[in-house]
């Protein structure tokens, strides 16, 4: 008869600040912003990486239902801001909509640059808000929500990526 192997623990889903060892420190939490963004990783493509070089008719098509590549940049902007405004306070996103902002009228290549320029002062002021809290010690709520901004942007390179490939067929 096999011996029984004893249950796996669960770890208690909060930890007071006390109790954590070693918070993530603000430059830590920048360069995951930076990787996950526009810096060389060891993960292949970063957001600004798989944007690189996409036209204006690719960032339009919806292949088989699914939103464009401009919508995903759209949303990967506002969810930055969001972050910023619960950093540093409210501020207004310039595109109409949430979650999955309106593309702009007309979608046009100078609309296009825009909206990749948009995305990139968004990263700025991410990572500005990020440093401000400078001496601040960092919460739980606080490191999850910039280690959460990091992983939006890889999944959603992953979308984009998925895309790209799914218009070149």
């Amino acid at each position: 008869m096999p011996a029984k192997v004893p249950a796996a623990k669960t770890l208690p889903a909060k930890r007071s600040p006390a109790a954590r060892s070693g918070a993530t420190s603000v430059e830590t939490l920048q360069r995951m912003l930076d990787y996950a963004f526009d810096r060389a990783s060891w993960h292949g493509s970063n957001l600004m990486g798989c944007l690189h070089g996409v036209t204006i008719e690719q960032a339009l098509r919806k292949p088989a239902g699914r939103r464009c590549i401009w919508e995903q940049l759209l949303h990967a902007a506002y969810w930055k801001h969001r972050i910023v405004t619960k950093l540093s306070g409210k501020a207004r996103f310039p595109r109409r909509g949430s979650n999955w902002p309106r593309l702009p009228d007309p979608a046009d290549r100078n609309a296009w640059r825009a909206d990749m320029q948009l995305l990139r002062d968004t990263q700025g002021q991410l990572k500005r808000a990020v440093s401000e809290l400078g001496a601040q010690r960092i919460d739980e709520k606080t490191e999850r929500m910039i280690i959460g901004a990091a992983l939006h942007d890889i999944y959603h390179t992953g979308q984009i990526k998925l895309l790209k490939r799914m218009l070149s067929k």
